[in-house]
């Protein structure tokens, strides 16, 4: 076991603070990463406060890591000392099931491991990138491109990957009227993934506060979703609505935003149950969909893609002290666009 540094949540809804975690051995087939940024993700505010259940404490939580490779096991075929490689949201799964067989393990059938937060193999509790160091399946490690500097590298593991995968399963591109719905830390995303991939782009925001940074990233259109002639001049406009929204929405609204055939789909996660009027989807024959992450074959993609396309994610690097503000700034919806933090600083 090595011990080595890092933040975590002592209790539900308690400030994280310093402390120091046990790594396991690097096995045969494990990669040992020093990690150098990792992306504070609004999953980790809701973990480390117990909106989505029941969780395990205490908790380091981090599931956008970027690092360097410091030694590998012995079996061990995709990476050697010195690569540059990253970590996104799971680090196991069966590997036997058809969707892990499919490359989908992130809907593992047989039960995936979350990077923390989840119980390992080995029966012991995970702990995420807030840490100076992680052991990983190198099955679960993806190769970050060198056209791609770490730090902003590190919230593509899970921003980029959860608007890539759904952006590609529903066809975004040449031809189609694409909304993203949010413009934070997964929304901003959205909008240079689809841009790139060459769909026509509008962001649906509360405000019209950030279009410049919209329009900057790639978007064709702004509107601001509190002006009520938005939803009057868009209704029957899109071909796919990605919603990034974290909070309880009136989906009927949005889902008349859409064309016959049309999707909306959901990658924020609200607390909260929402309510649906069966009609909004009934007539024209549209689709209230979810989608979560992407396989580990889909992120190596998503991160090939963005590094052809020359960008990562927008973010304000933050030293390790600085984390419990950044949770409260991100509630505030007061950053552009992604908190990372520098692991030196732990």
């Amino acid at each position: 076991m090595t011990t080595v540094a890092a933040y975590a949540a002592p209790a539900a809804k308690a400030p994280l603070e310093r402390t120091t975690i046990e790594r396991r051995e690097v096995g045969e087939f494990d990669v040992l990463i020093d990690i150098k940024f990792a992306g504070i993700c609004h999953s980790d505010i809701h973990q480390a406060r117990e909106g989505w259940g029941e969780a395990i404490f205490p908790m380091v939580p981090g599931h956008e890591i970027a690092g360097i490779v410091s030694e590998v096991g012995s079996g061990v075929t995709k990476y050697k000392v010195g690569d540059r490689v990253g970590v996104g949201c799971l680090v196991d799964s069966c590997r036997e099931c058809e969707n892990c067989k499919a490359g989908l393990e992130q809907y593992c059938t047989g039960g995936n491991v979350g990077t923390y937060n989840a119980i390992d193999k080995n029966g012991e509790p995970t702990y995420g990138g807030y840490s100076e160091k992680i052991v990983v399946d190198e099955n679960f490690v993806v190769r970050i491109p060198d056209g791609l500097s770490l730090d902003v590298a590190a919230p593509l593991l899970c921003a980029g990957i959860t608007t890539y995968s759904p952006l590609r399963h529903w066809n975004a591109g040449p031809g189609k009227k694409v909304a993203i719905l949010g413009m934070g830390g997964l929304g901003h995303m959205g909008v240079k993934i689809a841009h790139a991939l060459g769909a026509e782009v509008t962001v649906l925001s509360q405000s019209l506060r950030k279009k410049e940074d919209g329009l900057k990233l790639g978007a064709d259109h702004y509107y601001a979703t509190s002006d009520e002639n938005t939803f009057k001049e868009l209704r029957g406009t899109f071909d796919l609505i990605l919603s990034t929204v974290s909070a309880p929405l009136n989906l009927d609204q949005f889902l008349s935003l859409l064309k016959t055939d049309g999707a909306f789909v959901n990658v924020g996660a609200p607390e909260e149950p929402v309510r649906l009027n069966l009609f909004s989807v009934i007539g024209g024959r549209k689709t209230l969909a979810g989608s979560g992450i992407g396989g580990i074959q889909e992120t190596q993609e998503m991160l090939d893609f963005c590094a052809e396309h020359g960008f990562g994610a927008e973010i304000e690097l933050i030293k390790a002290d600085q984390i419990n503000e950044a949770y409260e700034r991100v509630l505030n919806s007061d950053v552009r666009y992604r908190f990372v933090i520098d692991t030196a600083t732990i």
